[in-house]
């Protein structure tokens, strides 16, 4: 029987690296999207223009298909904006019809993503099991709340799913004012690369690598949380300076310039076991290739 899959955001900025690789798993690949990314073409891909709001439409959509899995992973995601959204309320209510109607509709397998905001970042280590949940804005309670409605629902059910909590990322197609593009970008131009003092250490991954962990549990059979990161620590210095080393334009970096938010945690990091051991995943790009391919990225857009 064919494996098909609907995946939300599928032009977003984690989703289009998602799209080539569930095609080499075989799937026939269903893409909702505003605008279809042309440039990305396969037999077994198919772009759907359905507001996520509209449940008549997308009811529609999951009649037609018929979906054996689900990947969920549209949201508003506005920098600037996203963490205290109304928006976020309403993709909620969006997330948990959607979830209905593709079980209504036979689904087996389902994957929404959540947040490492989603954890107390005074503990510094995430662990899924352990690490205690204290969600401290709109964005992240909605996510939180989700990610326990999905539980309960499966338990009732009996839908396998998972919920892949996502560290920070970076990567080509990046929100060009977010801090690896937005350093790249000013390098690249000459201009000095304003950051804070740096020293926060955070966990960073490539966005190819977060599409390949998130395809690679849609896969298995694990169930519930589990994180997406690299579970390796790098200060915000630290990875700044492997990109103005990598540019040889370190003299353009000015540490301290922009202050710290006033709740900005020293230590947050991703313990990985579940992902990395549990499914035998590891990531495929280095930092520094990560860095290199991001950067010939914007050299292409600028």
């Amino acid at each position: 029987m064919i494996k098909k899959v609907i995946i939300t955001g599928g032009s977003g900025f984690i989703g289009r690296h998602c799209l080539p690789l569930l095609i080499d798993y075989d799937y026939q690949v269903h893409a909702i999207a505003r605008k279809p990314l042309l440039e990305i073409a396969h037999p077994n891909l198919f772009w759907h223009s359905v507001n996520l709001f509209d449940s008549d439409l997308v009811g529609n959509l999951i009649t037609q298909i018929k979906p054996s899995h689900l990947l969920h992973l549209a949201w508003y995601a506005v920098p600037g904006s996203y963490i205290t959204a109304l928006e976020n309320f309403r993709w909620v209510q969006a997330s948990l019809e959607l979830l209905q109607m593709f079980t209504d509709g036979g689904g087996e397998r389902v994957l929404m993503t959540g947040t490492c905001a989603e954890y107390d970042w005074q503990y510094g280590y995430c662990d899924e099991e352990l690490t205690p949940i204290a969600p401290s804005n709109p964005y992240s309670v909605c996510k939180y709340s989700l990610s326990q409605m999905l539980s309960s629902f499966s338990s009732i059910t009996g839908i396998s799913s998972a919920w892949g909590r996502v560290f920070w990322l970076y990567g080509q197609y990046e929100y060009p004012n977010r801090l690896v593009s937005s350093v790249i970008r000013s390098l690249l131009a000459d201009r000095v690369a304003e950051c804070s003092s740096g020293y926060q250490i955070r966990d960073y991954l490539y966005v190819n690598d977060v599409a390949n962990a998130l395809v690679t549990i849609l896969e298995s059979e694990l169930n519930g949380a589990v994180n997406i990161g690299s579970g390796t620590p790098i200060s915000i210095r630290q990875l700044v300076e492997q990109i103005a080393t990598y540019l040889d334009r370190p003299n353009l970096v000015r540490f301290g310039m922009i202050p710290l938010q006033t709740q900005a945690a020293n230590l947050v990091v991703a313990n990985c076991n579940r992902l990395q051991i549990g499914l035998n995943w590891e990531p495929k790009f280095s930092l520094i290739k990560g860095i290199e391919n991001t950067v010939n990225f914007w050299k292409q857009e600028s």
